[in-house]
């Protein structure tokens, strides 16, 4: 879009925060994001654009919409753009690389609670305590709990009813005493309950508390004489010691914090966030995150802090950071610690980012090399010129004749490029003829990258022998290409690699990475035509089925399917909604062609 034709939109933008939504001429959402100032935020964008890299000004070369929200603060803002690129996940909007579920511990909402552990987060069931960051950290509050209190570990229905009635028989838990036989009235509810407020304050992290509890506890049992009683409590304060010892990593007296640290390298950001509570570290997670557009650490961070305590329901008031965040909240108080024990928290997460960023630049490397190295002996078994960064491969597809069609895959540093991907209908050729379909497809392309100025690839792979290679380096003389990018047939009988104008194949050994490498490139481009090719078929073999019947014609046909976009969601369709779009005669006629014949 170019800039003349914004300046009405950006006109009319006021001064006041909110989110901007870029959108491009199919209408899609490309970008969102926050500003203080709509007016100066978006008119930066093309009054600006020299100072702007490459990946920012394609963003800008492509909007064709502006649209607008006001929001009464900039925080506010954040929280409406995180929103939005959850939802839609706009292609130039940063990406959080994550997907994992995260156990939680759960109080039901029920007569006599249990304590349960799960994955699913449904507020209704009860109150839900973590996430966890593994599940053999939440198995461990969760046994320490247990071996605190009498939580009762059955799931049947304590009703007073069903109690009074003895329609229950204590089980193996009462008798070894994990249990105090609440299922037959042994305990009551209030003692229960009491159990389940300090079992409470173990899930919430408040371990101090709970030792305080346990302490009076002790000395109260001591006074009256009740020495079996203290060294019980004494136990258990020696459990609740020995777990603090795991966890506790700073001062005790630190407590209520999520710790959020970032580094970057130029194409991701990593970030670790930490639940602190009473010096320990209740939860614990990594997140790798793919910048777009060359984003600031600071920005990011703003974005990802409030994601992070949003997902993993944290309503601490404290954040601390390695940077200091752009958009301040009323929710929290942002620091940056310089000194101490809080730096030393700050210090602490950071070491887990920078760990997850040099281990995930190690694995890229790897990976990068194991790439590069099967190329580099592709390149030298076929004997190419230069390396084969993209390699392109076709095949033709076809029934009898009967709906040809042709595909086309792209791969980029020996991965599928799937953005890449081509379908063909075959326009020029009449019958099953795969070399005249294989010249018109390479002619086709080929054209259309030279008219686009597009970037050729350093090979092409034809699916076939002799003569679809022949066909295909037709296509590319009439182009004027010919000889200028390496072209190889691989025919399917033998798997054997041939070369324009060469009527003996290259040997090639048959363990070769670069063979296999290119037979996992043909398979794709054949899997490709197939799928097409299927669809085709079974869209033209119904609407052809549909036109047999008697008073529906084409035209009802093409309507059908240009309502339900495929033929199985014609198949599925009700009458209704089929005679909403072809009338009801039309509609019982076309549910009669999906019902069984009867057999003779």
């Amino acid at each position: 879009m170019h800039p003349d034709k914004v300046k009405d939109t950006i006109a009319s933008l006021p001064e006041a925060p909110g989110i901007y939504r870029y959108y491009n001429r199919d209408g899609e959402l490309i970008y969102v994001g926050k500003a203080k100032s709509l007016k100066k935020r978006v008119s930066s964008y093309f009054n600006k654009q020299s100072q702007y890299n490459r990946k920012t000004e394609k963003l800008v070369s492509e909007i064709a919409k502006v649209e607008f929200t006001i929001t009464n603060s900039e925080f506010d803002a954040l929280l409406l753009e995180n929103n939005f690129i959850k939802q839609n996940q706009p292609k130039y909007n940063i990406l959080l690389k994550d997907d994992k579920t995260f156990p939680y511990l759960c109080i039901l909402k029920e007569r006599f609670p249990r304590i349960i552990y799960t994955r699913k987060y449904i507020p209704k069931q009860g109150e839900y305590f973590g996430p966890y960051s593994s599940v053999v950290s939440m198995k461990a509050v969760l046994e320490l709990v247990r071996q605190l209190y009498s939580i009762r570990t059955c799931s049947l229905l304590l009703s007073p009813e069903n109690i009074n009635q003895k329609k229950f028989k204590i089980c193996l838990e009462f008798h070894i005493g994990n249990c105090k036989g609440p299922c037959e009235g042994f305990q009551q509810e209030t003692d229960y309950l009491e159990d389940i407020a300090q079992a409470r304050n173990i899930l919430k992290g408040d371990l101090s508390v709970v030792e305080k509890e346990f302490i009076n506890r002790m000395q109260s049992a001591s006074l009256e004489l009740e020495f079996e009683k203290a060294a019980l409590y004494k136990h258990k304060l020696e459990l609740l010691e020995k777990f603090q010892t795991k966890s506790l990593v700073v001062n005790r007296k630190l407590t209520d914090i999520d710790v959020i640290t970032i580094t970057s390298s130029e194409i991701n950001s990593f970030i670790n966030y930490l639940q602190i509570k009473e010096g320990a570290i209740i939860f614990s997670k990594n997140i790798e995150v793919k910048k777009k557009l060359d984003e600031a650490d600071e920005d990011i961070l703003s974005l990802v802090v409030q994601d992070l305590r949003s997902t993993y329901h944290s309503n601490n008031p404290e954040v601390f950071t390695n940077l200091p965040l752009t958009v301040k909240s009323d929710g929290y108080e942002n620091v940056v610690p310089l000194i101490g024990d809080k730096r030393k928290l700050v210090d602490l997460s950071l070491k887990n980012a920078l760990y997850l960023k040099k281990e995930k630049e190690i694995d890229r490397e790897a990976n990068k090399s194991r790439k590069n190295k099967v190329l580099h002996v592709m390149q030298e078994n076929l004997r190419l010129l230069s390396y084969p960064k993209i390699i392109e491969c076709f095949d033709n597809s076809n029934f009898q004749g009967a709906s040809p069609v042709a595909s086309m895959v792209r791969f980029v540093d020996g991965k599928p490029d799937k953005k890449g991907y081509r379908h063909f209908n075959i326009k020029t050729v009449t019958g099953p003829n795969d070399f005249a379909s294989m010249k018109e497809i390479v002619g086709r392309r080929y054209k259309r990258i030279m008219e686009e100025e597009g970037e050729y690839p350093q090979l092409i792979i034809v699916d076939g022998g002799k003569g679809q290679l022949s066909s295909a380096c037709e296509a590319l003389q009439e182009l004027g290409l010919y000889g200028k990018i390496p072209i190889i047939g691989i025919a399917k009988r033998l798997e054997e690699i041939y070369y324009p104008e060469d009527p003996l194949p290259l040997l090639i050994s048959k363990k070769s990475p670069a063979l296999l490498l290119i037979q996992r490139i043909r398979d794709e481009a054949h899997r490709f035509a197939i799928t097409f090719h299927r669809q085709k078929r079974s869209k033209a073999t119904f609407v052809t089925e549909i036109e047999e019947i008697p008073g529906i014609g084409k035209k009802t046909a093409d309507k059908l399917l240009a309502h339900f976009k495929s033929v199985k969601k014609i198949k599925e369709a009700s009458l209704e909604d089929l005679a909403a779009i072809a009338g009801i005669a039309a509609a019982e006629k076309i549910k009669q062609i999906e019902r069984p014949k009867k057999s003779i």
